[in-house]
């Protein structure tokens, strides 16, 4: 049996960014996933906003940010846009693969172990430590470590086995399904593109994420309970834009993505959730890489300070809940509520809204730096022909 300081499930973005902060302090940490390769399959868009690479330090690399975005449009259901443009780079579309195998060799000229198609088995807590069982490659082998991060993914087995419950409730669970479209063309490659409306995605939207040039992620997220699949849904929604059936497609992406039931713990003894596994991820679009990175780096510090002090109990560990909720969590509980008023919204409403609401309306209310008052006197004066539906925002914004 293999003996750790600490033992990462899931080599994603939260579990690679954690065995980078271990590594960075020392401590002998190995990753293991139950996948052939690093970044394979994406459940993701691959969208990651400037002030992500501004918070977790990174510097884009033309290897794995491989589409600078200035911006977005957002659509109607009868397709009228509204579009928030900048001057300068707001993002880039990744090339996922290629970025977290960027994160795992960082990860391990720092220190870290990681091992591939490691399947674990069991888990089960001994004498103050935690002994895994893992398929690795065929082969039964046995790790064990005072301290386990659980980043195994919306699908996550580990914490479970460990006795908590973070099984995904339907109405927080989104389906997700994707094709990297080539030779398609006739929209802004400076911008993503999302679609809202209930007959093109009850509950989420359609997206255009440029990827190079004449090549985009097209994709849609739909209420997990709605009447037909994602994968329906994004076929009408690709006939309906002759730019983007003519195309052909170069990948297939699919998968569930958690947008709420944030978990009121995510620790407990000899144990730490981070990423999609502690369901991490903002409810109003589904975007998580930034958030798991956040969390795999928290989860790194408190596990830093658990191996120092050498405790490992559900007490000592509850700091990382503590933090993540007043760094992250309590944010994202608000961004909730807005999930919560797309879900009321008609198409009639959707379209009322773009011929009201202007690009600096949007960005206004976006920015937070609106109160409740000068939020009431914004929508006010705009949705005064609507009182039903500023009933509806002002309870959920």
């Amino acid at each position: 049996m293999e003996e750790y300081g600490v033992i990462i499930i899931g080599a994603g973005p939260a579990g690679l960014s954690a065995a980078a902060k271990l590594a960075e302090r020392k401590i002998n940490a190995l990753v293991l996933d139950r996948k052939q390769e690093i970044g394979c399959p994406k459940r993701c868009a691959e969208g990651l906003g400037l002030g992500w690479f501004r918070r977790l330090g990174l510097k884009p690399s033309k290897e794995w940010a491989v589409m600078p975005i200035y911006g977005a449009a957002l659509y109607s259901p009868l397709g009228k846009s509204v579009v928030l443009k900048a001057k300068k780079v707001a993002g880039y579309v990744l090339e996922r693969k290629m970025f977290e195998k960027a994160l795992a060799i960082d990860a391990v000229k720092k220190g870290a172990k990681i091992r591939l198609k490691s399947n674990v088995k069991s888990a089960r807590r001994e004498n103050g430590n935690v002994v895994i069982d893992v398929n690795e490659l065929g082969e039964i082998k046995q790790y064990s470590a005072p301290l386990i991060i659980a980043c195994d993914g919306i699908d996550s087995r580990i914490a479970r086995m460990l006795g908590l419950d973070t099984t995904n409730k339907l109405p927080d669970v989104d389906s997700g399904f994707q094709y990297e479209l080539t030779g398609i063309d006739g929209y802004d490659e400076k911008l993503l593109h999302l679609y809202f409306g209930n007959e093109i995605s009850p509950r989420g939207y359609c997206w255009i994420f440029p990827k190079r040039r004449g090549t985009a992620n097209v994709g849609i997220g739909i209420a997990g309970y709605a009447e037909k699949t994602a994968k329906y849904y994004l076929d009408k929604f690709i006939a309906s834009h002759p730019n983007l059936s003519k195309g052909s497609i170069i990948e297939v992406n699919s998968g569930g993505i958690p947008v709420g039931g944030f978990l009121e713990k995510m620790h407990s003894d000899n144990l730490l959730i981070a990423g999609d596994a502690a369901h991490q991820v903002d409810p109003i679009h589904g975007g998580g890489i930034g958030i798991s990175m956040e969390a795999g780096a928290l989860a790194a510090e408190v596990a830093s300070e658990a191996v120092a002090k050498n405790d490992f109990s559900e007490k000592f560990l509850g700091k990382y809940t503590q933090k993540w909720y007043a760094l992250r969590g309590n944010q994202l509980k608000k961004r909730l509520k807005g999930r919560h008023l797309l879900e009321k919204l008609s198409d009639a409403d959707f379209e009322y809204l773009a011929d009201s609401i202007t690009a600096d309306d949007v960005l206004k209310i976006a920015s937070g730096d609106l109160d409740k008052k000068a939020k009431f006197i914004l929508f006010a004066k705009k949705l005064v022909k609507r009182p039903g539906l500023v009933k509806i925002m002002m309870k959920y914004l």
